[in-house]
């Protein structure tokens, strides 16, 4: 059977899966804008829960959703060159499009003149909201897209975790960009009902890439019967990058403006990598082609 029978087989299951995360990471999003009300935030609690989703998005972008790419398109050379595109394109984005902060003040060391003040609020001095809100959705894009490759990818060969497990760094990651736009928002003086609504519509952004890109493929698929599609699996090398450049623009302010809590969010970090190795541990395993397989 080869990829396209496999899909069209799956595909209603893996639809339905699919249309399982886009709610969760729809959820999580809500759940991010909506924290500043729900819960007192600290600058230490906040910057723990980043390290450790960082850490897990490093570890699955290399060990799960390259090695998996690179089963499937059968070149870790195009697989790799794939991740630095991602990479770059995430590089570049972030580049033109103001950066954004996950940061509260609460907990933030002092500034010289004896008061915290989150790397979020100096950024609304000076940033707009609007425009941090661009690019996160630009972000939130390519999320939809990594879920659909691995749910796809994964349906392909049914076996693995490895659409859970992008799922779960969708959904992980998601409350901190809603919470990055809702906190220069609350800087600005906007009210609380532009708020929500500026909220609903940053989370549905990923549900409805997420869709566009596995109706997409569908179509696809059904116009090229006889050849075998390999886009999913150039989509999830293309991603791993995009989770690479994450993770890491994550990670490396903290070597600069967090180093008093160096110990405790190194700790965060270990245990997102261990986390990762468990999970692609199961959704990554030897396949073998049959003789004659292409």
């Amino acid at each position: 059977m080869n990829m396209i029978e496999h899909v069209e087989n799956t595909g209603g299951s893996g639809g339905w899966v699919l249309v399982l995360y886009c709610v969760l990471a729809f959820v999580a999003a809500l759940f991010g804008g909506a924290l500043p009300d729900l819960m007192k935030l600290t600058h230490t609690r906040l910057q723990t829960a980043v390290s450790f989703v960082a850490g897990f998005m490093l570890g699955l972008s290399l060990l799960g959703m390259l090695p998996h790419a690179a089963e499937q398109v059968g070149s870790i050379t195009t697989s790799s060159a794939l991740l630095i595109a991602g990479f770059v394109t995430m590089f570049v984005l972030q580049r033109f499009t103001p950066f954004h902060h996950h940061d509260v003040a609460e907990g933030s060391p002092l500034e010289p003149c004896g008061h915290p003040h989150s790397l979020a609020e100096r950024s609304a001095r000076s940033l707009s909201w609007m425009g941090v809100a661009f690019g996160l959705s630009l972000h939130s894009v390519f999320d939809g897209l990594a879920m659909t490759a691995a749910v796809i990818s994964e349906s392909a060969i049914d076996r693995g975790l490895l659409g859970l497990g992008t799922a779960l760094a969708v959904v992980l990651h998601k409350p901190f960009g809603a919470l990055a736009i809702i906190t220069l928002m609350r800087a600005s003086g906007s009210t609380s009902a532009w708020r929500r609504w500026v909220n609903v519509a940053f989370a549905l952004v990923t549900p409805v890439a997420a869709g566009l890109f596995y109706l997409g493929f569908q179509f696809w698929a059904g116009a090229m019967v006889g050849l075998e599609p390999r886009w999913a699996a150039y989509a999830l090398a293309f991603c791993a990058g995009t989770f690479l450049y994450i993770s890491s623009a994550d990670l490396l302010p903290e070597l600069q403006f967090h180093k008093h809590d160096r110990l405790k969010l190194t700790v965060a970090l270990l245990c997102g990598l261990v986390i990762a190795i468990v999970v692609t541990a199961f959704g990554h395993t030897p396949h073998l082609h049959p003789a004659g397989h292409s």
